[in-house]
């Protein structure tokens, strides 16, 4: 009895470490010197031979939505065979709730639950039948979707703010443009005034074609750079136990 106490007590200890937002996690343990690399894909993913190569000897994670387990089954067993996580980002990356107005859901509680439970069913194709994380379509939800997916026994991450990784996905005519210089800059200098423990850092996995500046061909020189850090999967940045 006291030993199931002290796990429990350890447990809640080291989620009580994590940064929550809206109900998901969105940074891991900032004590303790991992990252945890999550790529997201739906429509585009040209990158996925280059990011897996870049990524020998170390460990990432893959959140893909239905359509692309659909398109791509070569992509996912490769990723599968490396050994990372591979979870679920929506079956049609569907817009969960409003831009502007963040706390307004744009979709019903039976169409995120078919829209997850389909994205599901793919994953266990594979073989998957438990995969507890789950990155929401464009890295955007709220707290009834949050409470929506702990219902079907899921719990949402997202990545951690502060750095540019996110806008990976711009093109040249978007306002809010960022070259893959700046946002590598962006991920160093942060990395140098604070620290990258515990962050849940997002690469896409590929772009629009209008983007010929791909970040994911920068991934080599991050490694380099950030050599002090281990790269790990989600469910180990955020494992709940000892």
């Amino acid at each position: 009895m006291r030993f199931l106490l002290l796990l429990c007590f350890i447990s809640h200890s080291l989620i009580a470490q994590y940064t929550w937002v809206q109900g998901g996690i969105i940074r891991g343990d900032s004590t303790s010197k991992k990252i945890a690399l999550v790529f997201t894909a739906h429509d585009h993913g040209e990158g996925a031979d280059f990011i897996l190569k870049a990524l020998k000897g170390k460990k990432a994670s893959f959140f893909l939505t239905g359509e692309y387990f659909r398109n791509n089954p070569n992509v996912v067993n490769a990723i599968k065979r490396e050994g990372h996580y591979l979870g679920a980002h929506s079956d049609q990356h569907l817009l969960y709730c409003a831009w502007e107005k963040r706390d307004s859901t744009l979709v019903s509680k039976e169409e995120f639950v078919k829209d997850v439970v389909d994205n599901l069913a793919e994953l266990k194709k594979q073989g998957i039948d438990h995969a507890p994380y789950y990155m929401p379509p464009y890295e955007w939800y709220n707290a009834e979707i949050s409470t929506w997916a702990k219902e079907l026994e899921l719990q949402i991450v997202n990545f951690t703010p502060g750095t540019l990784s996110n806008a990976d996905y711009t093109t040249p005519d978007m306002k809010n443009y960022r070259s893959s210089e700046v946002i590598y800059e962006s991920i160093i200098q942060l990395e140098r005034k604070k620290s990258l423990n515990g962050f849940i850092l997002l690469v896409h996995m590929g772009t629009h074609p209008d983007r010929k500046d791909k970040f994911y061909l920068k991934l080599p020189q991050l490694f380099d750079a950030l050599q002090d850090y281990e790269w790990v999967r989600i469910d180990e940045l955020l494992k709940k136990g000892p």
